[in-house]
């Protein structure tokens, strides 16, 4: 429920729906790189434009809208901004309030090592990890699901240690990655995947057979 996000956050980044609208937080898994991403790109090929995951969930997303045609539904991506640059939602906590992803942060760890360091915290799937990202959020303005209860979120990464470990990875070593295998996990990105998503974003459509 949307009463949920806006619950944990400032008036700034509410979302402007009454608290029991009904929402989805959107995931892509592992396999979407294969399932979704290739097959996309094969067959849009003359006409992406910019960013060609951007433009595959994008893609799936206005499909998921069509299947509703009697019900008003809003999209948001986690790559949009509003006008003051802030993020139009909060992917993470969205995750977490949705009982998604965990999401560890700063406060989750009562003896803090870091001093005046800014550290930012991330989200943790019990199942995949970190091999995993929050795509969307689906928002249904003209459903309300007062008696909708909230899950709790796996909490995947539980002892101390293990959290500043985690912390401290993504914070200070993200670019290696070790921070998404914190956890045992069933999945993970392939050889290919990861050599897409490590490369620079303007040579990106290079590696898909995609002219500059």
């Amino acid at each position: 429920k949307v009463g949920w996000y806006n619950a944990v956050l400032q008036p700034t980044f509410h979302l402007p729906y009454p608290d029991d609208t009904l929402a989805f937080v959107v995931l892509s898994t592992p396999s979407m790189f294969d399932k979704a991403l290739k097959p996309f790109v094969n067959k849009e090929r003359l006409k992406i434009i910019r960013d060609p995951v951007d433009q595959c969930i994008s893609h799936h997303l206005s499909r998921v809208k069509e299947k509703f045609p009697d019900q008003r539904v809003d999209v948001m991506f986690d790559y949009e901004m509003l006008p003051s640059r802030k993020p139009k939602f909060l992917a993470q906590t969205a995750a977490h309030v949705a009982g998604a992803a965990y999401y560890y942060q700063r406060k989750d760890v009562k003896l803090d090592p870091w001093g005046k360091k800014k550290i930012f915290g991330v989200c943790i799937h019990p199942k995949y990890g970190g091999w995993f990202a929050i795509r969307g959020l689906l928002l249904f303005p003209d459903i309300q699901v007062p008696s909708l209860e909230q899950p709790s979120p796996v909490d995947c990464v539980s002892t101390e240690e293990k959290r500043i470990e985690l912390l401290e990875q993504f914070n200070f070593h993200w670019q290696d990655g070790r921070y998404r295998d914190i956890i045992e996990v069933k999945e993970r990105y392939s050889e290919e995947q990861k050599a897409y998503f490590a490369t620079p974003p303007a040579e990106r459509l290079r590696l898909l057979g995609l002219s500059q």
